[in-house]
């Protein structure tokens, strides 16, 4: 089952997607933002497109787990792309991904306007890995 994964932010939602095995994250693309309506519209088709059997959308939490003001924007999103879709959405914890995105694109040497491009979909990549890794057995290969 492929698997949509959401990094919603204040100017743009980066999007990532697992291969049909649901094993490894890609980044897909980027959504420029707009309202949540729309947004959440947009993700749901992407996610009905690409045949996505679940969309995992990161909450930002601060260090300490608590509630910032961009965690209640994004739980907000999560209501509005739950009645946007049929597709069963997760919650995933995302703190750091995009302090994680921005360290390999600047380790990587990318121009900044390309990393502005790149760092929305490079951190739900991060974000789905992660949700991946925690939610799939390991198969016990060597």
């Amino acid at each position: 089952m492929r698997v949509l994964g959401v990094d919603f932010g204040h100017k743009r939602v980066g999007l990532a997607l697992s291969d049909e095995s649901g094993t490894i994250a890609q980044p897909l693309t980027y959504i420029d933002g707009g309202g949540v309506a729309a947004v959440s519209r947009e993700v749901a088709r992407i996610g009905e497109e690409r045949q996505a059997g679940k969309i995992v959308v990161g909450v930002p939490l601060r260090l300490d787990g608590t509630s910032s003001e961009q965690t209640e924007r994004t739980l907000g999103f999560i209501v509005e792309l739950q009645r946007a879709t049929t597709i069963p959405v997760v919650k995933w914890d995302e703190r750091l991904t995009s302090a994680q995105a921005e360290r390999v694109l600047l380790e990587g040497n990318v121009r900044r306007r390309e990393r502005k491009q790149n760092i929305d979909k490079l951190a739900a990549q991060i974000m789905l890995q992660s949700y991946l890794d925690a939610t799939n057995p390991p198969t016990g290969e060597v």
